[in-house]
């Protein structure tokens, strides 16, 4: 049997008179720990040296090109 998908924004049903006490209440016991782990999972990272270095060879590359734009003129 297939599983059942939740939809990725989860519907909060709230009548007209509520109040905000009891909106952010219904909030919270809707929001559940899949919710939460979705804002927590970690991603690959970069060193921040090898970061550093990429921009640095990038700046270098860009200042080489307005130098050489600049000099044409």
């Amino acid at each position: 049997m297939a599983e059942r998908k939740r939809p990725a924004i989860s519907i909060l049903r709230i009548k007209k008179g509520d109040s905000v006490k009891t909106i952010y209440a219904k909030a919270r016991r809707a929001f559940t720990a899949a919710d939460l782990q979705k804002f927590t999972e970690e991603e690959d990272m970069v060193p921040a040296e090898q970061a550093l270095a990429e921009l640095e060879a990038t700046h270098r590359e860009e200042l080489h090109k307005l130098k050489r734009k600049n000099s044409k003129r």
